[in-house]
C-alpha cells in the first residue's frame, strides 16, 4: 500500500538523525531529497530505491514547490512508499505543510517524521544556548529569506528582550539590521552568524548589529546561515565544544563497504570530523564455494581470516549448513584488530594476529607455529592477495584458498557529497580502483589521499596519485596519525 513520509533529517550532522527517520528511510521505494540533506542520509536507503534530486539552490531552483508536490502525488499513485527527505524539521520553514496539504487533496496517506531543527541544534554546536537564565527567557524564530516582503512586526521584534533567530537570512542581513535599528534595537546588541552549522564546514562570525554585516562580508560566509541576536551570543566562546575537537573542520571520505565502515566512522566523529561514507566496495557473497571443503573442515589445523567479511561469510556458512562448530579443531588466526573483534563476536578467540593491516604481519606472527604437512584453510575475497597461501606452502603445508565473496564496485547515491570531502582514506587496492571508476583520477587528485598500507599505497602511486601512507598499517595507526597530519595542515592553512 502506497504512503508518503515527510521526513526531517536534522541540520547536517548524521548523528542527529532520529531512529524513526532511519527506520522509515529503509522502507522507502522512492525518495525526493534537497540540497540541505546530510551527505550520508541516502546510504540508509535500499539499493533498489529510486532517488530524485529536487534541491533548491540560491537563485536557481531545480523544481518548483508545485512540481515537488506533483511528484509526491504521482509516485504515491504509482504504488511507491515515498520519502520526502528534508533538512531540519519539515514544519519549521520547511514547506512540509504545503506538501501534506497536496497529499490530503488527493486522499493519499501520509506521515510526518519530525527532525532536529537547526535553530536549536546549530546554535548548540556554535556554543550558543538559545535560552539562558538571567539572559534570555524566550526566543523567536523568524524566516529571513523574504524579510522585505513578509508582514513582520518589526516594532515588536525590535523591543523583544529574548533571543532572535533569523533563518535563511544571509542575503537579507542588511535589510534585517535596517528594520531593527529603525524601530529602536540597540546597535550594540550581540550578533552571531553561523554558516553550515553541525557540519565540517561550520564557520562562525561574532559581532554586534553595528558591525556584523562587514564582518560577514570579510569572512565571505555563504548560505545556508543562521543569524542569532541577543545576550546569549556572549557565551559562544565559553560554551564552545564542537569547534575545539581535534578534527573539527575536516571531512574524511571512508571508502570501505558499509559493513566495514561503522566503527571507523564512529571514532572519526568522536574526534570532530565529518565523515562522508562512499561505499566503493560492494560485497557479493560466494559462501557456497565452501561446499568444496565442507566434508573436510574437521581436518584443518589452521583457518586464516583476513577480513571482517571473511569472518562473517565463513560463520554464516557454518550456521546455514548446520555444521557443529565443535567438529572444527583448527586454530583461527586473523589480520588486524577489526577482524579479531569480528571473530570474537562469533565466540572464538584468535590464535595469532597480524597487528598490521597486511598479510606479512600475520605470516610473521604465525610462522613459528606452522608445521609441515599441516592443513590450512584461507576463506577470503576473490580479489585478495595470494601472499599468505604462497608463503605457507613454501613451508610444506597444504593450503586451500576458497573465495567466499567477491568485492565489486559500489554505486554513488549522492555525488554531491564528494564535493565536500577533504581527505580520502583508502584501505585496499580495490578501493583505489573503484574510486577512480566512480569519480576519475582528476577529482581524486584534488583531495588529500591516505593509504592504510603498502599495497594500497602502491595502487595509488601506479595511478599517479600522490598519497600519504600510514606508518602503522591499521585503523588505529590511521587514527593516531590523522590528528597530527591535520594539525600541520591547519597550521600551514592548506585547508
Amino acid at each position: 500500500m502506497s504512503k508518503v513520509y515527510i521526513i526531517g533529517t536534522g541540520p547536517g550532522d548524521e548523528d542527529l538523525l532520529t531512529l524513526k527517520a532511519v527506520d522509515t528511510l529503509k522502507k522507502c521505494t522512492a525518495v525526493l531529497y534537497d540540497r540541505l540533506v546530510s551527505n550520508n542520509i541516502l546510504n540508509y536507503l535500499n539499493e533498489d530505491c529510486k532517488i530524485f534530486y529536487c534541491g533548491k539552490e540560491p537563485g536557481a531552483h531545480y523544481k518548483t514547490q508545485e512540481e515537488i508536490n506533483d511528484s509526491l502525488v504521482k509516485l504515491a499513485k504509482e504504488g511507491h512508499i515515498v520519502g520526502r527527505i528534508k533538512g531540519g524539521d519539515p514544519y519549521v520553514f520547511g514547506r512540509g505543510g504545503e506538501e501534506v496539504l497536496a497529499l490530503i487533496d488527493e486522499n493519499i496517506e501520509f506521515e510526518v517524521i519530525p527532525g532536529v531543527t537547526s535553530p536549536i541544534s546549530v546554535l548548540n554546536y556554535a556554543g550558543i544556548p538559545i535560552t539562558q537564565r538571567e539572559m534570555s527567557q524566550s526566543f523567536h524564530i523568524i524566516t529571513g529569506m523574504t524579510s522585505g516582503v513578509l508582514n513582520i512586526n518589526w516594532e515588536a521584534i525590535a523591543k523583544e528582550k529574548g533571543t532572535l533567530v533569523f533563518m535563511m537570512g544571509l542575503n537579507n542581513l542588511g535589510s534585517i539590521i535596517e528594520n531593527l535599528l529603525k524601530y529602536g534595537k540597540d546597535e550594540n546588541t550581540k550578533v552571531a552568524v553561523v554558516m553550515r552549522g553541525t557540519s565540517s564546514k561550520q564557520r562562525k562570525v561574532v559581532g554586534t548589529i553595528k558591525d556584523i554585516e562587514k564582518k560577514v562580508q570579510d569572512a565571505k560566509l555563504q548560505s545556508p546561515c543562521i543569524i542569532v541576536m541577543g545576550e546569549v551570543v556572549s557565551l559562544s566562546d565559553k560554551l564552545n565544544w564542537y569547534e575545539k575537537k581535534p578534527l573539527f573542520g575536516l571531512n574524511i571520505c571512508v571508502t570501505r563497504s558499509r559493513e566495514q565502515s561503522s566503527n571507523l566512522k564512529k571514532r572519526l566523529r568522536e574526534l570532530g570530523s565529518e565523515v562522508t561514507e562512499i561505499n566503493s566496495i560492494k560485497i557479493e557473497p560466494r559462501k557456497d564455494n565452501l561446499n568444496e571443503v565442507k566434508d573436510k573442515l574437521s581436518d584443518y589445523d589452521h583457518i586464516i581470516l583476513s577480513s571482517v567479511n571473511g569472518v562473517n561469510m565463513f560463520f554464516d556458512y557454518i550456521i546455514e549448513n548446520n555444521i557443529d562448530l565443535r567438529s572444527i579443531k583448527a586454530k583461527f588466526s586473523v589480520v588486524g584488530k577489526a577482524t579479531r573483534k569480528a571473530l570474537e563476536n562469533r565466540g572464538i578467540q584468535a590464535f595469532a594476529m597480524g597487528r598490521e593491516f597486511v598479510g606479512e604481519g600475520l605470516f610473521k606472527a604465525l610462522e613459528p607455529h606452522l608445521r609441515s604437512e599441516e592443513k590450512v584453510l584461507i576463506p577470503c575475497s576473490s580479489s585478495s592477495r595470494e601472499y599468505l597461501k604462497n608463503e605457507i606452502e613454501k613451508l610444506g603445508l597444504v593450503v586451500d584458498r576458497i573465495h567466499t565473496y567477491n568485492t565489486v564496485c559500489g554505486e554513488v547515491k549522492n555525488e554531491r557529497a564528494f564535493e565536500e570531502v577533504d581527505f580520502i582514506l583508502f584501505t585496499s587496492p580495490s578501493t583505489v580502483n573503484n574510486m577512480i571508476s566512480l569519480f576519475g583520477k582528476d577529482k581524486i587528485k584534488e583531495k588529500y589521499n591516505i593509504a592504510i598500507g603498502p599495497q594500497t599505497f602502491k595502487a595509488l602511486k601506479e595511478n599517479s596519485i600522490e598519497a600519504h601512507m600510514c606508518k602503522i598499517h591499521s585503523e588505529d595507526g590511521f587514527l593516531e596519525e590523522i590528528v597530527e597530519i591535520y594539525k600541520h595542515i591547519k597550521k600551514d592553512k592548506v585547508i
